[in-house]
This record gives structure tokens, C-alpha cells and sequence, in this order.
């Protein structure tokens, strides 16, 4: 295929992660040494900064600066959570993209995000194909959900898990300083895949961890957690409890769905306050000391204990995107395809974005154990890998020293 040259666009989407600019990193430092990109922009919010014309000229970013994205948690160029419309119902948004594709002679467009960031990034890409504008759509995963179709985990799920088995630790060697009963909740992040609360079991594993654990894969029933609850409690005179967000009835409802009623930009339901709430179940049917601990926003921008395999993944996916739509690929996401017997070994593979886009991959059943409240040795085997390896992240005074972008306007 012809070498294409022109400009590219990097946005980021969604909920951000520890990693997430270290995939950022990937894109831009490659693309700013492929001769075919004579211009690196980033998108300020995604691609409500492409609606907007709000770019970053990532060229006049300092070398030094741009390298400390690897440690640096969050979106550094901002995201968003905007749905854009189905093409053919309304091409409103999709006309005004093209516009600024072409005002700044972008050919290259690459989406940093999840499940809803891939349906964006497959949108665009069909349209721009529809209307016979050249230009090369990668979508780079990001998600601490670890629920992408398509690939063995994503960017951010191994630094997520490793913060929450860390504090899982660390919050049950508290629980068991004094001599008098208590029961601990945990509620972990987790609409409808229980990677996250799943990985509370890798503190069980260790010896300091939850002793009940329920993913939203199995259908919960308040009755049969009490009972639990109370079988642990009676026997130990403690009990500690990982409970993913999105736990539901057997009518598919959620436990904490009464309490909430707000939504994002794509429908989708604002959980939180599960813990409190069944603290105060436990509470009134134990007579129990019971704390409810709602992890929130931690466990997706802790990187003071990122996984270094997850950063250097990160910036691999990025890296792999620039790489293959320089050499004619569009279309596509990057995804990990990995080997755990005889050692851990990862490479990218490219899946169409059509498979990725508004899928989700969950806790295999065979995983969970039969009665729906602990994870079987298979999820920790799956998971141990990923949370390995110390970043030696750059410090200042102690505190750590995150990226400090100027973000220059295009003009």
C-alpha cells in the first residue's frame, strides 16, 4: 500500500486508568518519529475536542515532560463520555469531524478507550470509509474493567487488581487488630464483569483477604450472603467480604440500583453505596461491628503501585497502533494475545473493531466456584502475571512527579 502521509489525532475516552498515558506515550512518541506523520495532535477530551477543533500540538511538547506520561495516572489530554449518534440517523457529528479531519490533514486517528470508546472509534471508521476520506482509525483498549471482546486483558486491569489486592491486604491485617468481631465489605468497580472484585482473591491467595467474594457473573441473593456472612463470622469472630458494584438479582436489577438513578452519556447506570448498604443488612442481622469500604476512584488512579507490566503493555498498544496504520492497516484495535504455561509472554495481535465495539468478555462460570461466592485457582493463575514488576516512576520531594503538559492550540 502507498505511504500515507498527513496528520494524526490520539484522544482518550472513558473512565482513565494508571496506564492510560502510557498507551498516549506509545502513540504520540511513534508517531512523532514516522516520517509520514508530519503532525502529532491530542484531542482535549476525547472526541468532543475533534467536534470542538480543541487539539494539542504534541510536537511542541518538551521531550522530558512527554516520557513522564508513562507515570502519569489519569487522561492527561482529558476525556469524555460522549455517544455519538448511529450515522445514518443522524450524520451531524460525523460531518463536523471530517471537516476538521481535513482542516488539519489528518489521516491518522487513533481512540484510546473501552467498550463505548471502541463503538466510537468504529463509527468514525466506517464513515469515513462511506464518504472515501483516507484515513487510518486504530483503536488502542484501555480499561480497568478488563471486559474488551477480543483480547486476553487489556491496558489498566493489571494495576487496578494490583491495587486492590494490595489494600485488600492492607485493610484486613487492620480488621484483625483488635480482639473484638467485625465484617468488612469492599465494594470494587464492575458494571457487569467481576475481573476487578475478582482480584481481591489474589490477598486471599497471599494469606490477607477477603474470605467471600461475589461477581456480578452469578446472580446474588441476599439471603444466601447473610447466611454466608454469618457461617464465616460465627466460626472466626471476623469476615471480610470483596463485592463487585454491579452484584444484580435474579431478575438482572442491581443491589445498589434503588439508590442511584443517574447515568452517563451512554445509559449507563451510576452504581455506588452498595457497601453501606449491605453493612447495614449484615449489621442488623449479626448485631456485628461492620465497616463498608467503598474503594471508588483509587483503584483506577493508583499508580503508586502500578504493575510495570501493565505500563510497558500500555505503551506497547500504543506503539503497535502507529506501527500497523503506518503500514497500511485501519479498522482495527490492538489487543494481547499471551501464553502462561512455561512463562508469561504477551504479544499484540490486531482484531476488527467490529467484534471489539459493544461486547463484553466476562468471568468465565468455570472460574467462579460453584456457589457463586470465591474465584477458583484458574482466575489467580490468569491474573498473577499481570500485576508483576516495580516502575521505578520519578519522584519529587518524596511525592510523585506526574507529566506536565503545555497543551499548545492548534491553529
Amino acid at each position: 500500500m502507498s505511504e500515507l502521509k498527513g496528520a494524526c489525532i490520539i484522544g482518550q475516552s472513558g473512565g482513565p486508568t494508571a496506564v492510560i498515558n502510557a498507551s498516549a506515550l506509545g502513540v504520540i512518541r511513534t508517531a512523532l518519529d514516522t516520517d509520514c506523520i508530519t503532525r502529532v495532535l491530542g484531542a482535549a477530551n476525547g472526541i468532543k475536542g475533534v467536534l470542538a477543533d480543541k487539539l494539542y500540538v504534541m510536537d511542541e511538547e518538551d521531550a522530558e515532560e512527554l516520557e513522564l506520561l508513562k507515570y502519569t495516572p489519569s487522561s492527561a489530554l482529558g476525556s469524555c463520555r460522549y455517544k455519538l449518534a448511529d450515522p445514518d440517523t443522524d450524520d451531524t457529528d460525523y460531518k463536523r469531524i471530517l471537516e476538521v479531519f481535513r482542516k488539519h490533514d489528518v489521516r491518522y486517528f487513533f481512540y484510546n478507550g473501552g467498550n463505548d470508546s471502541m463503538d466510537t472509534c468504529n463509527k468514525i471508521s466506517k464513515y469515513m470509509q462511506k464518504v472515501g476520506y483516507e484515513c487510518r482509525i486504530m483503536g488502542v483498549p484501555k480499561t480497568i474493567d478488563n471486559d474488551l471482546n477480543g483480547t486476553d486483558h487489556c491496558p489498566g486491569f493489571g494495576s487496578a487488581a494490583k491495587f486492590i489486592a494490595t489494600t485488600c491486604m492492607e485493610v484486613h491485617r487492620d480488621a484483625h487488630v483488635y480482639d473484638t468481631g467485625m465484617v468488612t465489605i469492599m465494594e470494587i468497580m464492575g458494571r457487569h464483569a467481576g475481573w476487578l472484585a475478582g482480584s481481591a482473591a489474589l490477598a486471599t491467595w497471599a494469606g490477607y483477604g477477603p474470605d467471600l467474594i461475589y461477581l456480578p457473573e452469578t446472580d446474588f441473593d441476599l439471603t444466601d450472603f447473610l447466611e454466608d456472612v454469618h457461617r464465616v463470622y460465627d466460626k472466626t469472630g471476623k469476615c471480610m467480604v470483596a463485592v463487585s458494584e454491579g452484584i444484580h438479582r435474579a431478575d438482572g436489577t442491581f443491589i445498589s440500583e434503588a439508590k442511584t438513578s443517574a447515568t452517563d452519556g451512554f445509559g449507563h447506570a451510576q452504581l455506588g453505596g452498595l457497601a453501606a448498604m449491605l453493612a447495614e443488612a449484615v449489621k442488623l442481622e449479626t448485631g456485628a461491628k461492620v465497616r463498608g469500604i467503598e474503594l471508588s476512584l483509587l483503584q483506577r488512579c493508583g499508580s503508586h503501585v502500578a504493575s510495570k507490566t501493565d505500563i510497558d503493555e500500555a505503551f506497547l498498544a500504543g506503539k503497535a497502533a502507529v506501527e500497523a496504520a503506518v503500514s497500511g492497516v485501519t479498522d482495527k484495535m490492538v489487543a494481547f494475545r499471551c501464553t502462561r504455561e512455561g512463562g508469561y509472554r504477551c504479544e499484540t495481535i490486531l482484531e476488527p473493531l467490529d467484534i471489539v465495539a459493544n461486547f463484553e468478555k466476562k468471568v468465565p462460570r468455570e472460574w467462579i466456584n460453584a456457589v457463586g461466592n470465591g474465584v477458583e485457582q484458574p482466575f489467580i493463575d490468569y491474573v498473577l502475571p499481570l500485576i508483576q514488576g516495580e516502575p521505578d516512576a520519578p519522584k519529587h520531594s518524596a511525592l510523585p512527579r506526574f507529566a506536565k503538559l503545555k497543551k499548545i492550540l492548534a491553529e
